[in-house]
């Protein structure tokens, strides 16, 4: 036998092995699912330093826009910022998602606490509104956090809202930086992103199709 058939051999052997335990895995994941049959609305939380947890908020909501699911958008902050996501969405989709701009910036560029508080719970009160309605299967809650961050709405209303009247099969997305514990704690998906490299520190500012 060459030393090419026993390798010829060998890599045989080893996808006969590789088969064999993907099909134990394969069995062990089916019985999983089986226990899963249980549906409901989650509350999501994207958080963390790193970027996209907006953009991965609004990947859902393309998703329900995809599967024809009637949903909802609330920016808290990004009101000055003319986005992407917002000018498809309002030019093509304004049918099966409603969204609302809500805020008007960041608070170091509005400098009037009074006026971000009184916005922030306008865009609160829009909010509930939309989550009640059993139509919205999502409701995306942009920049949520950052409102809470600054104590512009009170936490313990918002996780009062969630737990008690909010839709059973209602998905509420809630996004910023720096989620409060206390939103984590009732979330049933929380991720954190984390920030590696960023081109800002580089001295490059953000850009067109890429930040917004």
């Amino acid at each position: 036998m060459t030393e090419i058939e026993t390798d010829t051999e060998m890599s045989e052997a080893d996808l006969a092995r590789h088969a064999m335990k993907m099909a134990k895995k394969k069995t062990a994941r089916e019985k999983i699912m089986a226990t899963k049959t249980d549906q409901k609305g989650l509350i999501i939380v994207n958080t963390g330093k790193g970027k996209g947890k907006s953009t991965a908020g609004f990947g859902m909501i393309f998703r329900h826009i995809a599967h024809g699911m009637p949903s909802a958008v609330v920016q808290f902050i990004k009101g000055a910022w003319e986005t992407g996501e917002r000018n498809l969405i309002e030019k093509h989709f304004s049918d099966l998602c409603q969204f609302y701009t809500l805020g008007e910036g960041f608070t170091w560029e509005t400098q009037d606490r009074t006026r971000d508080i009184a916005m922030a719970q306008k865009a609160w009160e829009k909010a509930k509104e939309l989550i009640r309605d059993e139509r919205n299967s999502m409701v995306l809650l942009d920049e949520i956090n950052i409102a809470l961050r600054y104590d512009y709405i009170d936490i313990a209303e918002v996780v009062r809202f969630l737990v008690e009247e909010k839709p059973h099969m209602t998905h509420v997305v809630l996004t910023g930086r720096n989620a409060k514990e206390e939103l984590i704690e009732i979330a049933d998906l929380v991720t954190e992103m984390e920030l590696l490299k960023h081109p800002f520190r580089s001295g490059i500012k953000a850009q067109v199709g890429v930040e917004y």
